[in-house]
């Protein structure tokens, strides 16, 4: 899509940061001077850029690994305490274990 809101919506709401890499592969809507883009440059650009993204999570999850999660001043960390509106006697267990990875901290609190 060419929007990434709902998915940064998504991840507030599921108490994670949430970054976005973008990467340009043409820019013959906006350049009328040069010539229009085939779907070879297209993919070859595509290419160039997934090796660069695959570079780039590399070096975050390197320069992320030891840390620790610190308190969010805008809350970001506990949105989930005002998400969850299904009665704890109301949640199903099997859905309860799916969402530890996510939701754990809320669930279990």
């Amino acid at each position: 899509g060419m929007t990434a809101m709902p998915e940064a919506k998504l991840a507030r709401e599921a108490e994670l940061p949430y970054a976005i890499l973008c990467m340009v592969t043409d820019y013959d809507c906006w350049r009328a001077e040069t010539e229009a883009v085939s779907v070879t440059n297209v993919l070859e650009i595509m290419g160039q850029n997934s090796a660069l993204a695959r570079k780039a999570v590399v070096e975050l999850a390197e320069r992320l690994s030891g840390t620790e999660r610190t308190p969010d001043p805008n809350g970001t960390d506990t949105c989930l305490d005002y998400a969850l509106i299904t009665a704890p006697s109301a949640r199903d267990p099997e859905m309860l274990d799916r969402l530890q990875v996510i939701a754990g901290r809320a669930l279990n609190g």
